[in-house]
C-alpha cells in the first residue's frame, strides 16, 4: 500500500509541476521577443487555456496535498 501511495504521489507531483510549468507569466515581459503584436483572439484563446490551467493546478495541488497527508498516516 506504501508503495502504490508513493507511485501516486510522484505522479501528482510531476503533474503539478508540468501544469506550473505550462501556464504563462503574469507580466510578459519583453514583448518584442514573445510575440507583441498578438491578436484579439489569441490573447483569448491564450486567457481561456490560462483560465484551465490555474484550475487544474487548483486540483492538482489538492490531489497532491491529500496524498501528503494520507502518507502521512499511513507511514
Amino acid at each position: 500500500m506504501v508503495i502504490a501511495l508513493s507511485i501516486l504521489h510522484l505522479i501528482s507531483c510531476l503533474v503539478l509541476v508540468c501544469i506550473v510549468v505550462l501556464q504563462s507569466g503574469k507580466k510578459s515581459g519583453l514583448t518584442a521577443i514573445s510575440g507583441g503584436s498578438e491578436s484579439y483572439l489569441a490573447k483569448n484563446r491564450n486567457a481561456s487555456l490560462d483560465a484551465r490551467l490555474a484550475r487544474w493546478t487548483k486540483w492538482a495541488a489538492i490531489a497532491f496535498a491529500a496524498l501528503t497527508l494520507v502518507m502521512t498516516l499511513v507511514v
